[in-house]
């Protein structure tokens, strides 16, 4: 199990150079979890590619459907005095915080590719080509995800 950040779903969603690391990922680890917020971070990302004319919108919204199945946040919510704690010390955001907290209480990894995160907490954050480079063998094989 690990913690995804927003950008890690959208890396498996949206085929680019960082999708087979993400795919990786999934593959080695398929269960994520993510704050609540993840949800509204991803439909901001795709909204993008939307009004950019990269997708119709039904596929932002056949995304977000496919992102439901794969990220959990059912018991995920952080303490609001260590989020903003990690945020006030780190400089990072409290958005950002969110995923370290969920982190840190759930002592897993955070896999992310923000440097700023990566860089403010190295014992909780991860890159994503370094979990799917390290990590152990696969927990199972997801079909639909290669």
């Amino acid at each position: 199990m690990i913690v995804s950040d927003a950008n890690l779903i959208v890396y498996l969603l949206v085929e680019g150079e960082r999708s087979e690391a993400a795919r990786t990922v999934l593959r080695k680890a398929p269960t994520w979890i993510a704050p609540p917020l993840w949800r509204s971070e991803l439909m901001n990302v795709l909204n993008g590619y939307v009004k950019r004319g990269a997708f119709p919108l039904r596929h932002a919204v056949d995304l977000v459907s496919a992102a439901e199945a794969i990220v959990s946040s059912g018991d995920a919510r952080s303490d609001p005095a260590q989020v903003l704690g990690l945020s006030t010390t780190s400089g990072c955001t409290t958005y950002d915080c969110e995923y370290v907290a969920l982190a840190q209480r759930f002592e897993i990894p955070l896999v992310t590719a923000d440097r700023k995160m990566l860089a403010a907490f190295p014992s909780t954050a991860t890159s994503l080509e370094s979990y799917a480079a390290t990590a152990g063998e696969p927990e199972m094989m997801l079909g639909g995800i290669r």
